[in-house]
């Protein structure tokens, strides 16, 4: 590996772990999207596609769920700053295999929203997971990621 020197924004010069001083930043208008997916059996595509799983309307409940993480990423990821959110939008796309999860959150801060996209896709995952587990023990997660970001004027 080349000698490179990593710097990480949330150590400090000892080491420790601080939350990163964003003061000096404007603020702006920013936003972010991540994406993830669900993989499932295709009787439980079926199912999702008909509404008709045990415990109800399965991606309603993970879009609350999603829209609840992206308000409280700050309590769930420690160095994480709070952030007065603009928006959350969250889409799924039931596909032969999968549902796809697709979350964007815009906020006006300082500081980005990525950590709110990402944790708004993954607990929309958990909560589908968590109400398919019974007619599916096969489930898969993953694949979740930003897929971008920017700043807007």
């Amino acid at each position: 590996m080349d000698d490179v020197s990593l710097k990480f924004s949330h150590l400090d010069a000892d080491g420790n772990a601080r939350m990163v001083d964003v003061g000096h930043k404007p603020e702006q208008r920013r936003v972010a999207v991540a994406e993830g997916e669900v993989r499932c059996r295709p009787e439980t595509i079926a199912a999702l596609r008909a509404q008709a799983l045990p415990k109800g309307d399965v991606l309603t409940v993970a879009k609350i769920a999603a829209i609840l993480a992206a308000k409280r990423t700050d309590t769930l990821i420690p160095l994480c700053h709070s952030l007065p959110l603009s928006g959350v939008e969250v889409s799924f796309s039931i596909e032969d295999e999968a549902v796809k999860i697709r979350a964007e959150v815009s906020t006006s801060a300082k500081t980005g929203v990525e950590m709110e996209a990402l944790a708004a896709v993954s607990v929309a995952a958990l909560t589908i997971y968590d109400m398919c587990k019974a007619v599916d023990k096969q489930m898969v997660i993953g694949g979740i990621r930003v897929t971008e970001k920017r700043k807007e004027a």
